[in-house]
C-alpha cells in the first residue's frame, strides 16, 4: 500500500496487531491478550497494515518472524511478549503480565530503540532484509571458497564451512558462538565471522571476526567448484536459491523501531542472558 492509503487505514494510534503461531494454545493466548488490551483502550486488528503497533507473542524467534512477515514496516512500532520464562533480547514483557505492558505504554514508561537492519541481494536480485544475521554455508560435506570484497576491492579468499554476517543486535546470537564481539546496537555497523576457516599457503584469511562501518559494502563471490547451491538463511528462515554467484551486503537505511522498557537496556539484556 502507498503511504497515503496506509495512513487512511490507520484509524487509530492504538491499533495493535498480534502476531503468533497458529496452534490452538497460541491462539488462546492471543485471545486473552486481546481482551486485556481492549480494556485499556487499544484495538486488536486482524490486518497488520492497519496497526500502529505490531506485537509478537512467543520468543525472540517469533519476534524475528513478525518483523519479516509484516515487511519491516517503517511506520509502526514493534514489541515482543515472551511466552517463555525469559525476556531474552527482543521481548520486554511476559505473557502473564500484559497489564504491565499496557501501563508502560499509557504512562510513557517506554522508549523506542531503532535497531539496524542488514540489506542483502543475491545475484543482483531484489533486496531482502535481516534483523539478526545472514548466513551462508556449504550445502555439501565439503568446504567451499568465497572471495571477499570490501567496497568492491578484494580483501581475502576464504575456504571453509561458511560465514555469518550480523547486525549489532544479532551479534549476541550465532555470531557470539563464533567468538565474535557483542556490539552495542547504537553503533551502526555489520560484523563478519568465519565458520571453520582453513588457512594454508593457498588460502589465507584474517582468521578473526571483523567489523565494518555502515558506509562499507561487502560482497561475497563464490568460486564455481560444484558448490554453487549454498545453504543460506536470513535470521531464522532458510533461503532456497540455486546457482549463487555473488551476495552483496550492506547496512540498510531501514530500522526496526522496537518498544523497550526504560529500565531494560540492551546491556541489561546481555547481562541477564549470559552473566
Amino acid at each position: 500500500l502507498s503511504p497515503i492509503k496506509r495512513s487512511m487505514l490507520m484509524t487509530s494510534r492504538n491499533n495493535i496487531y498480534l502476531y503468533t503461531k497458529n496452534d490452538a494454545h497460541s491462539l488462546k493466548r492471543k485471545e486473552s491478550i486481546q481482551k486485556v488490551i481492549h480494556q485499556h483502550g487499544f484495538v486488536a486488528v486482524e490486518n497488520f497494515e492497519e496497526a500502529s503497533i505490531i506485537v509478537s507473542i512467543g520468543s525472540d524467534a517469533t519476534f524475528l518472524q513478525a518483523v519479516r512477515k509484516t515487511g519491516f514496516r517503517q511506520d509502526t512500532l514493534y514489541a515482543g511478549i515472551s511466552t517463555t520464562d525469559s525476556l531474552n533480547m527482543y521481548c520486554d514483557f511476559f505473557v502473564d503480565d500484559i497489564e504491565k505492558m499496557a501501563e508502560a505504554v499509557l504512562k510513557d514508561k517506554i522508549v523506542v530503540r531503532k535497531y539496524p537492519v542488514l540489506e542483502v541481494s543475491v545475484n543482483s536480485n531484489p533486496k531482502f532484509y535481516c534483523l539478526n544475521e545472514f548466513t551462508i554455508r556449504s550445502n555439501i560435506i565439503k568446504s567451499f571458497v568465497l572471495d571477499i570484497f570490501i567496497d568492491h576491492k578484494h580483501f581475502e579468499t576464504f575456504r571453509g564451512d561458511g560465514m555469518v554476517i550480523s547486525t549489532p543486535t544479532g551479534s549476541s546470537a550465532y555470531n557470539k558462538s563464533l567468538n565474535g564481539a557483542v556490539v552495542d546496537p547504537l553503533l551502526r555497523c555489520i560484523q563478519v565471522a568465519e565458520i571453520a576457516s582453513m588457512n594454508s599457503n593457498e588460502y589465507r584469511t584474517l582468521g578473526s571476526p571483523f567489523i565494518l562501518s555502515s558506509d562499507r559494502t561487502l560482497e561475497l563471490r563464490l568460486q564455481q567448484d560444484w558448490n554453487d547451491y549454498p545453504s543460506m538463511s536470513t535470521d531464522n528462515e532458510a533461503l532456497s536459491i540455486q546457482h549463487v554467484d555473488t551476495v552483496a551486503l550492506s547496512l540498510s537505511d531501514k530500522v526496526v523501531k522496537a518498544v523497550k522498557l526504560k529500565n531494560n537496556s540492551y546491556w541489561d539484556k546481555v547481562k541477564r542472558s549470559f552473566l
